[in-house]
């Protein structure tokens, strides 16, 4: 098991005050780790730096706000 107590922990300018958020850390390995920060000793999941790259991208692209749209309308 990996220990991710060093690690430098971020989180989004846009999160809500009530701590409702993700945290990220990019590790040595060029990795990203991502943790629930109201849940910091809980599970961590890691992702490849082609994974994150896919995921920011489609943040960025707006791409998941048309299946956020399509999982609300249900």
């Amino acid at each position: 098991m990996t220990d991710y107590g060093t690690a430098h922990w971020r989180k989004s300018t846009y999160s809500m005050a009530s701590g409702d958020c993700v945290e990220f850390s990019q590790l040595p390995s060029g990795e990203v780790a991502v943790r629930d920060s109201k849940d910091q000793a809980g599970p961590v999941l890691v992702f490849g730096p082609g994974e994150w790259g896919a995921f920011v991208s489609g943040l960025r692209g707006r791409e998941l706000d048309s299946a956020r749209s399509r999982t609300s309308a249900r």
